[in-house]
């Protein structure tokens, strides 16, 4: 038998405020209350893997470790086709700057590589999303979700976080940047990954 979650609090190992409120909102119905890795002082474990399940691994046990409760973490980007793949699991890297993260910068440097690479469209990409529940013992286990669609330009909608202002998922005509957040909540590779968690640790 697969492992439950049955503690009614747990640590969310990210110190993304975008990530943080979807997450809590998704976990509020099961009665956890979600408590962030920044609120609690933690730091942030270097991210050494090249996948997105390594590297939700590396954030859940560093968190379940320091502080004895079960750690979620969501490890997550973008994969461009005609980027192969790019820039996948660096997707937050490709927004670093001295001073911050700069994803219209990030956005524009992925249009610009399409258009250096003369890509022919539609330009498709995948949202992923992988979840990794860990708890201090050492157990953990992974979720897997993506949204599939494609990449358009200029940058569209002030909704969302990271790339969703360029990303239209397949069969809508907004772009998550414009869409409703409940709607896009319903859709997102998170909600996807998300949907499976909780058939696999609550229902």
């Amino acid at each position: 038998m697969s492992r439950r979650l049955t503690e009614d609090r747990i640590v969310i190992a990210s110190h993304n405020a975008g990530k943080l409120r979807e997450i809590a909102a998704l976990l509020s119905p099961f009665g956890v209350t979600a408590v962030s890795a920044k609120e609690l002082g933690l730091p942030e474990p270097d991210e050494t893997e090249s996948t997105f399940a390594g590297n939700a691994r590396i954030k859940a046990h560093a968190a379940a470790q320091a502080t004895g409760l079960p750690a979620l973490s969501d490890d997550s980007g973008i994969m461009v086709d005609a980027l192969d793949g790019a820039p996948g699991v660096y997707t937050a890297d490709w927004a670093e700057t001295p001073n911050g993260r700069d994803f219209p910068m990030a956005m524009t440097k992925v249009w610009q590589m399409l258009e250096d690479r003369a890509a022919s469209e539609p330009r498709t990409a995948h949202f992923c999303c992988t979840l990794c529940v860990a708890w201090p013992d050492g157990e953990d286990r992974l979720f897997e979700g993506r949204v599939s669609g494609r990449l358009v330009w200029p940058m569209r909608g002030v909704q969302g976080f990271g790339f969703d202002p360029i990303f239209q998922p397949n069969g809508e005509i907004e772009t998550f940047g414009e869409m409703d957040p409940v709607r896009k909540h319903a859709m997102s590779h998170r909600a996807d990954a998300f949907a499976q968690l909780q058939a696999g640790l609550f229902d």
